[in-house]
């Protein structure tokens, strides 16, 4: 038997400390004609959108623009997601509008997460850039405010901030006066024979939705009896999860802001944190929470020592 060491290359653990992998003698490498990965994703414009204004420069200011660059990408995806699930909702067409909302809960996930990234910004070393902020501010996210609107939180004098951009006014107006999710959610409910209030159906949809007695109780027969309602019961559970995040990125955006400027006012001349803790007051959706307390609970004898049928 030969004592020689194995030649390396027939070796497996010598192949994988290898620092080189060879081009495949497929992989593309002409793109005068091909169209090539920066081309498709434009990727020259998108890289070259950051542009640090802090004299001298500093270094922590590239962060906090890719931040809020990468979060109104993110903006636009759920708009594109929220908008063909309303219309779906309008055709009859639930099923796949519950997978435009799946999509909506894993891209609010990753908005969420992302404070963490910003949260290593110190105080000191956001001081440093802060000022040439100016008076540009979160608060101004059109796109922001176009999610809020389609979700049904609508505000007519949040328009009064976009007066400067008649393209983004306009949208956020178009937006105002049509259904948001939430209206489509309810007439929805209402083709499907449930007795939802004509006054919710008919009601201006330029105001802040007020919460009705009577769609509380279409939600507690819906929740009543799952089985029978399954389509219902599983839009308005997923409705549930949309809020839920929404709230778990207002209270990590709240935090992120209380860890790096403290009760400093907003850049945009809010108060800053007390103004971001009121919007955990806002919800989307009141009856799927209020219908929660009337939901009742089944003992051994049945609902509250009932003959149990």
């Amino acid at each position: 038997m030969s004592n020689a060491a194995p030649d390396r290359a027939d070796d497996p653990v010598a192949r994988h400390t290898r620092a080189v992998r060879d081009l495949e003698g497929g992989i593309e490498r002409d793109f005068e004609r091909n169209l090539s990965y920066g081309e498709y994703l434009d990727l020259h414009t998108v890289l070259s959108a950051q542009h640090p204004r802090a004299v001298p420069p500093r270094h922590d200011e590239l962060l906090f623009i890719i931040q809020h660059q990468t979060s109104e990408l993110w903006l636009k995806l759920m708009l594109h997601e929220l908008t063909s699930a309303r219309e779906l909702l309008r055709s009859d067409d639930p099923q796949p509008a519950l997978k435009r909302l799946a999509r909506v809960k894993h891209i609010q996930h990753t908005l969420t997460e992302q404070w963490s990234v910003l949260a290593t910004l110190t105080p000191s070393e956001y001081a440093l850039f802060r000022s040439f902020l100016a008076t540009g501010s979160g608060f101004q996210s059109w796109q922001y405010r176009a999610v809020e609107f389609s979700l049904g939180n609508k505000n007519p004098d949040m328009l009064r901030v976009f007066a400067h951009d008649p393209q983004v006014h306009a949208e956020l107006e178009r937006l105002l006066h049509e259904p948001s999710l939430y209206d489509e959610v309810l007439r929805w409910l209402a083709r499907r024979g449930h007795p939802v209030p004509a006054q919710v159906l008919e009601r201006d949809l330029t105001r802040p939705y007020e919460a009705n007695e009577g769609v509380v109780d279409v939600f507690a027969a819906v929740y009543a009896d799952p089985a029978r309602h399954w389509a219902e019961y599983h839009v308005a559970e997923d409705l549930v999860d949309v809020e839920d995040n929404f709230q778990v990125w207002r209270f990590r955006h709240l935090k992120t802001v209380e860890r790096i400027i403290g009760s400093k006012r907003g850049t945009g001349g809010s108060s800053g944190v007390p103004f971001l803790r009121r919007a955990l007051d806002l919800t989307f959706f009141p009856e799927l929470y209020d219908v929660r307390s009337r939901i009742q609970d089944v003992t051994p004898d049945g609902y509250h020592g009932g003959d149990g049928s």
